[in-house]
């Protein structure tokens, strides 16, 4: 039985992946988050402190790394802590421990700088359209350098939106998100990937031909019912939406 960490373990994917996990008994977990849930078993950790994550990887197999800011809109100032410092302290940790992979969560935003008629590919150019998705960029590129230069297995996934099939076009649900983090865990002979996080949607937002082929991946559900409906939704996830912020707004 493998054991896991999980990091940002009180958020909406570490919560169902959790749930999903201890209902399958498929793996032994060690839960953590910023806030502390003794009734889950939910212990503090601050990914600023890299003595204390280096203790928390002791023993650990696979460590799937959710926590950070994650807010699309956020500033320098909000995500650097968190999304940079912190991811860079879970990766030298997880190496320190001796861990086997890091499953960590990117996001559609280090690619959602692409026009919204692109189905981007894994491997095509990332183009991120705010600050935040700059720091998935750089959790991507430090994890292929960990996982070439360092040997630690790294996969990177691309999260998608998330339980929210407003957002038809990058939707994936809880399910599959479920299978996925299950897959990204259980692949062997991987040294380090990006895939891509998605539903079964009629239209995607991200191709999924290498999450199929490189994990088995056979997600199951689909947010949109006719994706005509589509032409009529905000691209919520290039540059041209009418939500997007400057994450620069503050310095500018």
């Amino acid at each position: 039985m493998r054991r896991v960490l999980v990091t940002g373990a009180a958020g909406n994917i570490g919560t169902a992946w959790t749930a999903h996990a201890r209902t399958a008994g498929r793996y032994e977990l060690r839960l953590t988050d910023v806030r502390a849930d003794p009734s889950t078993g939910i212990t503090p950790a601050d990914l600023a402190d890299l003595g204390a994550l280096k203790s928390l990887c002791e023993g650990i197999d696979t460590v799937v790394h959710l926590a950070g800011d994650p807010d699309p809109s956020g500033t320098w100032a909000s995500v650097h802590r968190a999304n940079i410092e912190g991811t860079y302290n879970v990766f030298v940790a997880a190496k320190a421990a001796g861990c086997r992979r890091v499953v960590y969560a990117s996001s559609i935003h280090a690619v959602s700088g692409y026009s919204a008629d692109v189905q981007v590919k894994t491997s095509e150019p990332v183009n991120p359209g705010d600050v935040y998705g700059v720091t998935k960029c750089f959790g991507e590129a430090l994890g292929r350098y960990m996982a070439e230069q360092e040997g630690l297995s790294v996969i990177a996934i691309r999260i998608g939106a998330f339980d929210n099939p407003d957002q038809a076009d990058a939707f994936i649900s809880r399910r599959d998100m479920c299978q996925l983090i299950d897959r990204c865990i259980e692949a062997d002979g991987m040294a380090f990937a990006v895939v891509h996080g998605l539903s079964e949607n009629r239209y995607k937002r991200l191709d999924l031909t290498d999450t199929r082929r490189l994990l088995g991946y056979a997600p199951q559900d689909d947010a949109a019912a006719d994706v005509t409906a589509l032409a009529d939704q905000p691209a919520l996830h290039n540059l041209s939406s009418p939500l997007q912020q400057s994450g620069l707004r503050d310095d500018l």
